[in-house]
């Protein structure tokens, strides 16, 4: 049976499932009774830990607009602006356009299975370790929870880092540590406040990105036919010199193969962790059965548009082999291929008023990090695997405990005071793409167990608010695909030229930390499956939760001129 609002049906708990109904103030009078029986994750545990009447949870005060421009704001960040000069010297443009088409295709394989999970339930502390922990194991749950806590809350200092960088390009008077502690208060600041604050800003910090990118191209596009002050067709003129394709470690065709296989690692680092934001937003979201769906059908057209068009621009308007962004003369937003290329077109004051908008893209990024860092430590005391006092919540729904332990990573910002910066950015983004691979491989396995539970109990695939034809092939593309790039991810450290032990541990030290987390839970919890039977894998607690939270969609637009609004409602 379904459900109607307006026009939309949304399934049910009608939907034929096993009988796990549970009384929920009898679950939370035994909490802990409940909370010592481990050897399996029962509708009672779920209950008692989800719906734990001793605290206040979590408020849905994110409108659709929030929530989709939140997803596309968290998918542009310095990655995209700063770390595309590095992967442009590395590979040409010919291959930084193809390993981006190739990592967005697998990205958008990885939003659509997690959307078709958290889209069916998407309760207070909607997150991949949440589902983990439902529909997977316990174990799984547990240590992909702290990997996304660690992992995420690194990604907050190394925003501000960045944004320091981009500051050093004006060589301003004032000391660093100056700018780090504004952006770290104007950050803890904005996420202790309700969640509509948060949203309400993030939206216009996105929306400034979103401008300056289609800005940034139009302007590429000039570039190419020769529109510039100084009337220079570029044309595909940096495809031809200094060529398409470079080489790395070695000449010849095997150098152009290692600089393939480099460019493809580089180039999965843009996108770390911004489709888990989509998900955990669905926690906070109002009506996430109808919006979630909604943000995973356009993913596909921002990956188009701001991924796969923007280093497209990068190739036309930079050339691979300039100085600034082969390490020889850049820094921060001096390395940037589009601040590169519009000074080299002689565009007057534009190039700083890309590094406003740098800067603010850092700011952003960085206040959404420390939001998913927060919340999964959140989702990590919902389940049972991490203190309930991080469940606490103050009246407007904002977990003050989470927010405030994950705040102290952004501290690790001051390293930028006494180390050479660049050292400091590049320590930051090989530490936690590893992180970003192991995510995306997890989230493929627990699509396919939430996906086998659904057959053998016997819930009809059309039910659920979202299904895409990648899946369940695209899930297994991503294990693959992810679980490749994690192997080869420090490949280059064992070159001899390039060998040195903090290399290869930033580059490989986020699997050993995973694995021994996973590993001493699983110590821990001896006696439980290493992955739950499908046939008792809880499918309905919290629906009707979720069901009540649901509102009538409204209608289309009927001008035309409303439709581009589509793209961030």
């Amino acid at each position: 049976m379904s459900k109607e609002f307006g026009s939309e049906k949304i399934a049910t708990d009608d939907t034929p499932l096993p009988n796990y109904d549970a009384d929920r103030k009898a679950s939370t009078a035994s909490h802990g009774a409940t909370r010592r029986k481990r050897s399996a994750v029962t509708p009672e545990l779920l209950s008692g830990e989800l719906f734990d009447s001793r605290y206040e949870t979590t408020h849905r005060g994110l409108k659709s607009r929030h929530a989709q421009m939140i997803a596309l704001g968290g998918t542009i960040g310095t990655g995209l602006f700063v770390g595309t000069g590095l992967t442009l010297s590395r590979g040409g443009p010919a291959f930084i356009l193809g390993s981006y088409i190739f990592i967005s295709f697998l990205i958008l394989c990885v939003v659509t299975s997690m959307v078709e999970v958290a889209a069916y339930l998407p309760t207070p502390g909607s997150s991949m370790n949440l589902f983990g922990f439902r529909y997977v194991s316990r174990s799984l749950g547990f240590s992909l929870g702290w990997l996304y806590w660690y992992s995420l809350g690194i990604l907050v200092p190394y925003e501000i880092t960045a944004a320091a960088l981009v500051i050093e390009y004006w060589s301003p008077p004032v000391h660093i540590a100056v700018w780090i502690s504004i952006m770290i208060v104007v950050i803890v600041g904005l996420n202790a406040l309700p969640v509509g604050f948060y949203g309400e800003t993030e939206f216009w910090f996105a929306s400034t990105k979103v401008i300056m990118m289609i800005g940034i191209l139009m302007v590429s596009f000039i570039l190419f036919w020769g529109g510039g002050p100084n009337r220079d067709r570029l044309g595909f003129r940096f495809w031809e010199d200094p060529g398409a394709a470079n080489t790395y470690l070695a000449g010849g065709d095997l150098g152009r193969f290692l600089a393939l296989l480099s460019t493809l690692v580089l180039s999965s680092f843009p996108f770390a962790f911004a489709p888990e934001l989509l998900v955990v937003t669905g926690g906070e979201m109002k009506s996430p059965r109808r919006n979630l769906p909604i943000a995973a059908r356009r993913y596909i057209f921002r990956l188009l548009f701001f991924y796969i068009f923007s280093v497209l621009a990068a190739g036309v308007i930079c050339p691979s082999n300039d100085p600034n962004i082969t390490g020889a003369g850049g820094a921060g937003a001096g390395s940037s291929p589009f601040v590169i290329g519009i000074k080299n077109a002689g565009i007057p004051v534009l190039d700083s008023i890309i590094n406003g908008g740098i800067i603010i893209s850092a700011w952003s990024s960085g206040n959404s990090f420390l939001y998913l860092s927060s919340r999964s430590l959140y989702s990590l005391a919902l389940s049972g695997n991490a203190p309930s006092i991080f469940k606490a919540c103050t009246k407007h729904g904002v977990p003050y405990y989470a927010v405030g332990v994950s705040s102290l990573f952004t501290l690790l910002a001051y390293l930028n005071v006494g180390s050479n910066s660049s050292v400091v950015f590049n320590w930051f983004v090989n530490l936690t793409t590893t992180s970003a691979y192991i995510s995306w491989v997890c989230c493929g396995i627990i699509y396919l167990r939430f996906r086998r539970a659904l057959r053998v109990q016997s819930v009809p695939f059309d039910s659920l608010p979202y299904r895409s034809i990648l899946q369940p092939w695209g899930s297994y593309l991503v294990i693959i695909g992810f679980g490749f790039l994690c192997i080869i991810n420090g490949f280059n450290v064992f070159w001899p030229q390039n060998w040195s032990a903090s290399s290869f541990l930033t580059a490989y030290i986020g699997i050993p930390i995973f694995l021994a987390i996973y590993g001493g839970h699983r110590v821990y919890s001896w006696s439980d499956p290493w992955a739950h039977p499908s046939d008792e894998v809880d499918l309905r607690t919290g629906m009707a939760e979720v069901l009540a939270s649901e509102t009538p969609p409204k209608g289309r637009p009927n001008v035309w001129w409303k439709y581009p609004s589509l793209l961030w409602q």
